[in-house]
């Protein structure tokens, strides 16, 4: 295994972590695959397996939260890390749409300690921290409460995970001395929310960055087109379409780990190789071109053309346009409808759903596509609201 400084912290974190969000699920009587479900049951036996095999071969790295399985995944990993608990780096997150009052931080946060049967974290995040939450954080003094729990030493680093755009990256980054940040990045999502340039911003700064979805929750791995599939095998030596993406994310020293969300044995199997074997240059000039031709074809079954710019943003009603759409091309692109619905319902705040489009219209001229938002939005509720029409 690899290892990587993570920002300022001084740690060496393995190249290749550990997510559990997508720990897997208990088998279903007639052994049909079981799709990911955020918060569907876990085979904890096989969890465990995992997590202790992870562990042997030099993941050093694992993530969970609060949310993460109906509140089981903080459960399952604390009682998986007995044993080894203080040979690892233990990550989770607050859930900061649960925080009401100033009560709630310390409350919170004591509960996950007791989940996780640790009376330290080694890193505490604020889960999702967006435009909309980051306001109200701070108002309620959220960064004198990361000051006060790291005097205690409850945790010993702090950061925030983050799904929005680039400029209010910027903002949080700089109104804190945060050791590290958790962005979603990967080939596909290179200029997408923060993307590059977030990464960038982040580590000239010191904070850490850690790469959460590397693979995008599995959809660059499944179901790959034919024209991707031609191009992966077009090259003299073969890479698995998982090899290829970790690459791209390996190749950028501002990486420090990718955060990957195994939900079987195989996969950890697959991954954790390629973690070991990495000999610079990670890719050459050939090979990165190779992954932007693969990046077009993707871009060109996009069923709504959105680059994701942000130009129509903010909305004056909150709805997150770009994220919006991107669940949609991603529900239609990669025929899994189930992922981008559950995330819709239960990740997006009800002002940030497309079905609060106040249809005012003062998004369509900001927009460089032309596309007819309003419109455009209709279509994504209708695919992604629970039920589906």
């Amino acid at each position: 295994m690899q290892y990587r400084e993570l920002g300022k912290t001084g740690c060496q974190v393995s190249i290749l972590s550990f997510g559990c969000m997508r720990l897997p699920h208990e088998p279903t009587e007639d052994n049909e695959p079981v799709r990911f479900d955020p918060s569907g049951p876990v085979d904890e036996a096989e969890a465990t397996r995992m997590i202790h095999y992870a562990y042997d071969q030099g993941i050093n790295y694992f993530d969970t939260a609060y949310g993460y399985h109906g509140g089981k995944s903080e459960l399952i990993l604390g009682r998986a890390l007995k044993g080894f608990r203080d040979r690892v780096f233990l990550a989770t997150k607050l859930p900061v749409w649960l925080v009401e009052s100033v009560a709630d931080f310390d409350r919170l946060l004591e509960e996950q300690r007791r989940k996780l049967g640790t009376w330290y974290l080694d890193f505490y995040l604020l889960h999702n921290l967006n435009q909309q939450n980051w306001p109200k954080m701070k108002s309620l003094g959220v960064l004198q409460f990361l000051d006060r729990i790291r005097r205690e030493d409850k945790v010993r680093y702090v950061g925030f995970s983050f799904h929005d755009d680039l400029h209010t990256f910027r903002q949080i980054v700089d109104a804190y001395s945060w050791d590290i940040c958790q962005l979603q990045y990967n080939f596909l999502d290179e200029h997408f929310q923060a993307g590059r340039q977030g990464v960038e911003y982040a580590a000239a700064r010191g904070v850490g960055v850690v790469a959460m979805e590397p693979l995008r929750g599995g959809k660059l791995t499944q179901g790959i087109p034919p024209e991707v599939e031609t191009l992966w095998q077009s090259t003299p030596v073969w890479r698995s379409p998982a090899e290829w993406a970790l690459r791209w994310i390996w190749n950028q020293p501002e990486i420090s780990t990718a955060l990957s969300g195994m939900s079987s044995m195989e996969q950890l199997k697959e991954n954790l190789p390629l973690a070991n074997l990495l000999e610079p240059p990670i890719l050459d000039e050939a090979e990165l071109e190779l992954i932007q031709r693969v990046v077009q074809v993707y871009r060109r079954m996009l069923k709504i053309q959105c680059s994701t710019c942000g130009y129509c943003m903010p909305c004056p009603t909150g709805v997150n346009i770009p994220v919006n759409f991107s669940l949609y091309n991603d529900a239609m692109m990669f025929h899994d409808a189930p992922l981008s619905r559950a995330i819709y319902n239960h990740f997006l705040a009800p002002a940030q759903q497309a079905v609060s489009c106040a249809e005012c219209g003062k998004c369509e001229p900001l927009c460089p596509q032309q596309i007819k938002i309003p419109e455009e939005l209709k279509k994504v509720h209708a695919q992604l609201r629970e039920p589906p029409e």
